[in-house]
């Protein structure tokens, strides 16, 4: 599977990168290093050394600067070295390769192609943890299997009905419905109605309520959704259009999910879910975030047990379902995004 390389990737939460201490991870199988200076200025590295190939994430922070532990030499944040200890020369070819890397919606985010492309306004445009109108929770979960495994999930519901049947399953609906669906620049919206619906399985209604929910699912693998219950016949009166959030009744939250491919076949997937303001507190979010626990436990446990599968049996093909026209749209932005950039490199090399 293809990954576009001109995306911003989430790296991490931005409240876990301390100042002065590198942190080491892993995008589309390339070692990576960042960190942050004690003004708050973040930089991202190849996380290897020219000198002896040791990684640069055990070395120290000084200031902008980060010196490798093993013979000491120091990069600066563009990747190159400018001191060597016992050696005035300094070789051009002493650097590694820099990454854009920005701090936004709470995330760190890091650019992983062309860095002349690499545009803020492309960041997707998630609720930060510090989103006043939200009181959101957060985690993130390692996945062994491909990102695209995951990237699937999140663009088929129709499994909530079966694997989160204890969880965020609402019956049969999920899986007898249609989302509608509409293709975006660089993504896919997905908007659906449950009529008559009594709630999840874990949130249960002693009246039938419409619920509504709505995601976008952007390029290179973020998950941005809202949604809310109204009374009953409030999809019908809209036209199955999307409603006006401020006349739900109960139910508005805001949930914000990234994957990130790491290595081959491995994966993290981040999330916050949280109330809107005015319709929840932190025990409320707490409860949320208990039900997206099990949920998203139950997720990994299937998706890790088809990646075993795939492994075993290179030669089978999936095949597709009705279910499947958001996950078919989305891939082939991906493809075609993944070529042009082949293309792109192809041209200029």
């Amino acid at each position: 599977m293809s990954y576009v390389r001109n995306a911003w990737y989430v790296a991490g939460w931005s409240h876990e990168l301390a100042a002065e201490k590198p942190f080491a991870l892993s995008v589309l199988g390339e070692r990576i290093v960042i960190w942050r200076t004690a003004g708050g200025a973040l930089h991202a590295l190849e996380d290897r050394c020219v000198h002896r190939l040791a990684p640069l994430s055990l070395g120290r922070c000084e200031g902008e600067r980060l010196r490798c532990m093993y013979h000491g030499l120091l990069f600066d944040g563009e990747g190159r070295v400018v001191e060597i200890p016992g050696q005035e020369t300094i070789p051009p070819r002493a650097r590694v390769r820099r990454y854009p890397v920005a701090d936004r919606h709470s995330w760190i985010w890091i650019w992983m192609g062309d860095e002349a492309k690499a545009d803020e306004a492309l960041i997707p445009p998630a609720v930060g943890l510090d989103h006043p109108d939200y009181i959101l929770g957060h985690g993130h979960l390692d996945y062994a299997a491909e990102a695209r495994l995951i990237n699937d999930n999140l663009l088929d519901f129709s499994h909530l009905t079966f694997v989160h049947a204890e969880s965020f399953g609402s019956g049969p609906q999920f899986a007898e419905t249609q989302a509608r669906i509409t293709p975006l620049e660089r993504g896919v919206r997905y908007e659906r109605w449950i009529e008559n619906s009594l709630g999840s399985s874990s949130r249960k209604s002693d009246v039938p309520m419409d619920n509504f929910l709505a995601y976008d699912f952007l390029i290179p693998g973020v998950l941005l959704m809202t949604g809310g219950v109204f009374p009953l016949g409030t999809a019908k009166a809209c036209g199955y259009d999307q409603p006006d959030l401020s006349q739900a009744v109960s139910g508005v939250t805001f949930t914000s999910q990234a994957v990130t491919p790491m290595k081959d076949k491995s994966a993290r997937y981040f999330f916050s879910w949280g109330p809107r303001r005015d319709q929840g507190d932190a025990t409320v979010r707490d409860a949320l975030m208990g039900i997206a626990a099990q949920a998203f436990a139950e997720d990994k446990v299937m998706i890790e047990a088809q990646q075993q599968v795939i492994d075993d049996s290179p030669d089978a093909r999936i095949m597709p379902t009705s279910h499947d026209r958001g996950v078919t749209l989305f891939n082939r932005l991906v493809e075609k995004l993944a070529r042009e950039e082949s293309e792109a490199a192809r041209q200029a090399a």
